[in-house]
């Protein structure tokens, strides 16, 4: 090859005012198309015979690539899957011609792509299957040429992504056939390697000739390559290259610009492929593709697919596949930004509200940020129902256990209750009043992000609801002062400061809260309970407190039942006197049973559980104390 006048090659490949079934010379190489697959039996035997080849044979071998590629590719890979020595010199002379190879590239990727036997009949009727990996062979041996051909650059996305395939799905259906040949090809080359590792090995040489240099070492710092030769793991391996190959090509990015050049098309086409990829009904690789595709949604070239994408991405909200709702979820979050797809994301509630069920934190994140970004430019109203159905649902995830969640839900509670369209805001008011006492407690949590959107959403129910009172005490209240306010009682050492600061608005909202909702008092007593078992301490102490503030009003109101009735006990009635004696009776029974043996038997079982230093025997006297201050 080193002794062939490529240059001659190349200037005859261009040559278009001579027949393409003529060689150099002007003289035909074939007769007939249906020559042309015992034409290359015929010259791959020279070949194998000869030490050499001379160039007119060279030179046949390009024109026929050029005028009949299909067939020439075809009937080369029946005849030497395994690419020997003869094979290998008509493939490097192939590529020689640019033209040739371009021609050829399209029936090489057939090839390569139908996993794991490629059915096509050749001109002269052969219809011997073809081994997809011969195709993945021929592209090793080209890609280990010295240049790097053209078309190659050109066809580089279809290219990279058969070759992932082939990486994916040689993990998991191999074929006895598949194995006997590439045991051959090992045998041949003495290569001590698995197929997948080879597939995985081509792909690197085809970023080695793109010159993607920075991102075959990012992506082998991350063990990504070794990541893509298990199967339960290859989706994460996807979503790697697929995140360097976005990072690298990105304009901030330190790379040379002729590697960002390269790799900016790059991502934005093979994302292309995959969005055909995953269009098909049953496609076998989805799951990667998908990984893939979400991570370069945000690239500008893919704006003009996003109608696709979104078509694509809605279909797997409803898999069985745990690992693709998360990715439809992580897609829909980038295409939810998009306000040229407001409609097609409005159109996906219903699916989104019935997701909002699942265990997984990180789901349920996801999906409040679709609905989050979805409402971001205030220009949509909520209709009623999803309205009400958002309101519902979203008071129960306050209290989730994973912090994100607390605060997404309630930054979007905030927002149902500004977007909600006028005739919506009656039926919602029941769910807003339901929701002061949580959002209250956690204005105390720990988490300042939490508390302060608390705070900003409590602010916004109390003006929902026409409260003026809970608007004022909310609104003269700033988080961030409290917390300064705080740090100079820890500073200063003042324990007495520090805990007024903590306590100053707590009573008088509660105080406020319970004056006004007196006919729901046993409600707000339901809400605070599954407090007591928070996690967090100052949502405990809160609790605590509140129910022990409760509990004081409830005394006073006793004690004004009692002394009206006590008066009642000398009326000149009989009947009444009588009656009014009895309720007396039933009323310090019951002011027994509950305040005194029933707190009495709560401290006497926690101690026998923890101790008398426990969590529960502090609570409980905690909650007697401040019902008896």
């Amino acid at each position: 090859m080193a002794n062939t006048d490529i240059t001659a090659t190349q200037s005859m490949a261009n040559t278009k005012d001579s027949a393409p079934s003529m060689d150099f010379f002007g003289e035909r190489v074939v007769s007939h198309p249906n020559e042309v697959p015992d034409f290359v039996r015929n010259m791959h035997q020279r070949l194998v015979s000869n030490a050499s080849p001379n160039d007119r044979m060279l030179m046949d071998i390009v024109r026929l690539a050029e005028a009949h590629p299909a067939d020439v590719a075809v009937t080369l890979l029946r005849r030497a899957p395994s690419c020997d020595r003869a094979a290998r010199i008509m493939w490097r002379t192939i590529a020689s011609s640019e033209m040739a190879l371009e021609k050829v590239l399209p029936t090489l990727l057939c090839v390569l792509e139908d996993w794991p036997l490629h059915r096509v009949s050749a001109s002269d009727g052969d219809k011997t299957k073809v081994f997809a990996l011969a195709a993945t062979v021929v592209v090793w041996e080209i890609l280990c040429l010295p240049w790097c051909p053209a078309p190659f650059m050109e066809y580089s996305p279809r290219l990279l992504v058969a070759l992932l395939f082939q990486v994916f799905v040689s993990t998991l259906d191999m074929p006895e056939e598949v194995n006997t040949f590439w045991k051959g090809y090992q045998e041949q080359l003495s290569l001590p390697i698995s197929i997948n590792r080879f597939a995985v090995q081509t792909v690197r040489a085809l970023f080695r000739h793109l010159r993607c240099l920075d991102l075959l070492v990012a992506v082998e710092r991350k063990c990504g390559w070794d990541t893509l030769l298990c199967a339960a793991t290859h989706h994460y391996a996807m979503g790697l290259l697929a995140r360097e190959m976005h990072r690298t090509s990105n304009p901030l990015c330190s790379c040379i610009a002729e590697i960002r050049h390269v790799l900016m098309p790059l991502c934005s086409h093979v994302a292309l492929h995959l969005l055909q990829l995953l269009s098909t009904q049953e496609p076998r690789w989805d799951l990667p593709a998908l990984a893939f595709l979400v991570e370069v949604l945000e690239c500008h070239d893919m704006k003009e697919w996003s109608d696709s994408a979104l078509e694509i991405i809605s279909r797997r909200l409803q898999s069985k596949s745990k690992e693709k709702r998360r990715l439809a979820l992580r897609g829909l979050v980038v295409l939810s930004k998009d306000p040229s797809l407001a409609e097609g994301i409005r159109s996906l509630t219903q699916s989104l509200m019935g997701l909002l069920q699942d265990a997984d934190g990180e789901v349920v994140a996801l999906i409040l940020s679709v609905f989050l970004n979805e409402l971001e430019d205030r220009a949509t109203l909520i209709s009623s129902p999803t309205a009400l159905q958002l309101a519902e649902v979203l008071r129960q995830l306050f209290d989730y256990d994973n912090s994100h969640v607390p605060l997404l839900s309630i930054r979007l509670f905030r927002a149902v209750m500004e977007l909600v369209m006028d005739k919506g805001k009656k039926p919602l008011k029941k769910h807003v009043s339901q929701s002061l006492l949580p959002l209250f407690f956690h204005y105390h949590d720990q988490n300042w992000h939490v508390a302060e959107a608390s705070r900003e959403t409590l602010l916004c129910a109390a003006k929902f609801l026409k409260r003026r009172r809970l608007k004022q005490l909310v609104k003269k209240e700033s988080t961030a002062s409290r917390e300064t306010l705080l740090c100079a009682a820890k500073f200063l050492n003042k324990r007495d400061l520090k805990k007024q600061v903590k306590e100053e608005k707590l009573w008088k909202f509660a105080e406020c809260l319970l004056a006004e909702d007196r006919s729901r008092a046993a409600e707000h007593l339901r809400q605070a309970l599954p407090y007591l078992q928070s996690p967090q301490e100052p949502l405990r102490e809160a609790a605590v407190r509140f129910i022990g503030r409760y509990l004081r009003k409830q005394q006073e109101e006793t004690w004004l039942i009692y002394k009206a009735l006590q008066d009642l006990s000398d009326d000149i009635s009989p009947t009444i006197s009588s009656l009014a004696l009895q309720t007396l009776q039933l009323l310090r029974a019951a002011q027994r049973a509950p305040y005194s043996s029933g707190f009495r038997r709560c401290k006497t079982t926690s101690k026998r559980v923890g101790g008398r230093g426990s969590p529960k025997a502090a609570l409980w006297g905690s909650l007697w104390k401040s019902m008896n201050n």
